[in-house]
Order: C-alpha cells, then structure tokens, then sequence
C-alpha cells in the first residue's frame, strides 16, 4: 500500500508547483523580484514564463493523479527531474554576483523539493 505522507508531499509539491507557476506566468517581475532577482528584461520574463508554465502543468499532471499511486510516482518522479536541473541551471547562475542570493536560494530549494519528491515517488508503488 502507497505511504499516505508520500501521497501528501507529492500534493503539496503539485499545488506548490502551480502556485509559483502562476506567480511566474502572470506576474513575472514582481515573482522574480521576491525570488531574488532583481530587475528583469523582457526577455528575461519570456524565459522564465517558460519555468512558469512548466510549473503550472506538472502541478496540474500531479493533482489530476493523485488517486493513481503508479501514475502519481511517475509524474513525481518526473518533477524530481525538473527540480535537479533547475538546482543545477541555478547554481550555475550563483557564479554570477547579480545572480548570487537568487541563485543559492534556487539551489536549495530545488534540492529540497528533488530530495523530497524521489523520497515521495519511492514510497507510492506501493
């Protein structure tokens, strides 16, 4: 039987991933501003409109199955991937000193949610 916490990580990783989705999608300079990075450009908003809808649909993929422990673990697992590249795409930034407070940030969590969503996705087969 799937672990109920694993189930209840994977949601609240899924409605996270919406909530900051739609931050970034619909609200990119004032998003960007509080996650750390300052002043940004048009293009600097298309690209992270990109990460933002991103976001916005695996959030939707988690919760739409969430009453599937098989499917749910292949979507987390899925996340988890997205999260540790953007822990390394971030990381990479943090060498920029603009980037530097955004970037660590982005590296710890994008760490933690990998870390937490390859422990949820290994207790959901059950």
């Amino acid at each position: 039987m799937p672990d109920p916490q694993a189930r209840r990580i994977s949601l609240a990783i899924g409605a996270s991933r919406i909530a900051i989705g739609v931050g970034v999608f619909f609200a990119t300079r004032p998003t960007l501003r509080a996650m750390g990075f300052g002043e940004t450009g048009s293009r600097d908003g298309a690209l992270a409109r990109l990460g933002g809808g991103r976001d916005i649909a695996l959030g939707a993929v988690t919760l739409a199955v969430r009453d599937d422990p098989s499917r749910l673990r292949g979507v987390m697992l899925a996340s988890s991937a997205c999260d540790v590249t953007d822990a390394i795409a971030l990381g990479i930034a943090a060498r920029d000193p603009e980037l530097r407070l955004a970037g660590l940030a982005g590296v710890l969590s994008g760490s933690a949610a990998a870390v937490a969503g390859f422990w949820a996705a290994s207790r959901l087969d059950g």
